[in-house]
């Protein structure tokens, strides 16, 4: 999916005479582009907890005098951490180049899916995707699913009787708790390296770009490096918390992971289907934030998502939302950004009725939306 703007990615869009708006969505659509100015950790050169009975779930973590607790968590997860290698090609001005690119991945499910971050995969322009075991096999991987404004990404390989990550909750997750991070940092030559820290915050927000921002994120210091992306975040009991996908590379101990409560709804759903559906709504829109510092309107709120397009037809449309109408709530829960909206929309499925909170003209109402699957 796009990062901004197209909820779904999908289908045909109404246009409206809002000459501003549309000029500043025409200015800025494009995929999500990450500042130099930190490290997304993949190498380059030019459900309710999910747990499978595997070998892994077998490993009680019981620390004695002479087994640490990152010890017992390494034994009991490190089958279940495998490395990724891809192929991009990448076309210039002047030639066409293969790109390599280096990550990691989390096992969860024992006939082959694997959890990991969508820039590992090139956000789906990966044309070849292998999959590193800890016992030296190797084999090809297709991707199934990924989101780039999440950063998430899941890809199958043809297999049995894997060994399976523990998925645990991230919302258990507090400052100072023991954190383990698994992965390949810097490429395969130290791959499966294991380091260690704590929980240094959560509910973090990193700013990407001048506009864009990761949030919810997990902080750690536990050291995380180029390669790392897409392997598993582990608290003390070995149960994965967490994706690691970034660092501030302008500073010390300061990497940064996706919570796993993101991530499970997918990883459920695909594993017993084979696919995600996703909830489509038909908007296009922009975060409020973005929008008036580009534009300089006051919108007379500071936080939502501006409605800049509706689909003909969709969900929102039959509902009666309209452009220049903000977002500011799902069914109760604030939505600061677009980014929200997406990942609140995971938690439900196509044909669920949601209560749409918004702001028209300066009066707030809600919309009963009926949801559907994304347009083919």
């Amino acid at each position: 999916m796009n990062e901004n703007w197209d909820e779904n990615g999908k289908g045909k869009t109404r246009s409206y005479p809002s000459y501003v708006l549309v000029s500043v969505v025409s200015a800025i659509l494009g995929a999500l582009i990450f500042s130099v100015a930190f490290s997304l950790n993949t190498e380059k050169e030019p459900v309710q907890d999910t747990q499978q009975t595997q070998n892994t779930g077998n490993i009680t973590i019981n620390p004695s005098d002479d087994v640490t607790t990152v010890e017992a968590v390494a034994k009991k997860a490190m089958s279940s951490v495998v490395g990724i290698t891809t192929t991009e090609v990448v076309q210039d001005l002047w030639s066409t180049q293969e790109v390599q690119g280096v990550g990691s991945g989390v096992v969860v499910s024992a006939d082959g899916y694997i959890l990991t971050n969508s820039h590992v995969i090139s956000n789906g322009a990966a044309q070849n995707i292998k999959i590193m075991f800890m016992n030296g096999e190797e084999k090809e991987a297709r991707a199934v699913w990924y989101d780039t404004l999440m950063d998430l990404a899941v890809v199958k390989v043809e297999a049995e009787n894997l060994d399976v990550a523990h998925l645990g909750n991230s919302e258990n997750v507090s400052i100072g708790q023991l954190a383990i991070a698994i992965g390949n940092p810097l490429g395969l030559e130290f791959e499966r390296t294991v380091t260690s820290g704590i929980i240094s915050g959560v509910d973090r927000s990193v700013s990407i770009d001048e506009f864009n921002k990761m949030e919810g994120l997990l902080q750690t210091d536990a050291s995380i490096n180029s390669g790392n992306s897409g392997g598993p975040l582990l608290n003390s009991k070995g149960e994965v918390v967490g994706i690691n996908t970034l660092k501030i590379s302008s500073g010390e101990g300061l990497g940064f992971a996706l919570p796993i409560n993101m991530a499970k709804p997918i990883v459920e759903e695909i594993v017993r289907t084979g696919e995600f559906r996703e909830a489509y709504i038909g908007i296009e829109g922009i975060d409020v934030a973005r929008y008036q510092k580009m534009t300089g309107r006051e919108l007379g709120v500071k936080v939502g998502v501006l409605v800049a397009k509706v689909a003909a037809d969709s969900p929102a449309e039959l509902a009666g939302l309209r452009p220049e109408d903000v977002i500011v709530s799902i069914d109760g829960d604030g939505i600061e950004s677009f980014k929200a909206l997406r990942e609140r929309l995971y938690r439900y499925k196509p044909g669920q009725e949601i209560r749409i909170g918004i702001v028209r003209s300066g009066q707030t109402r809600d919309l009963l939306v009926k949801l559907a699957d994304v347009p083919k």
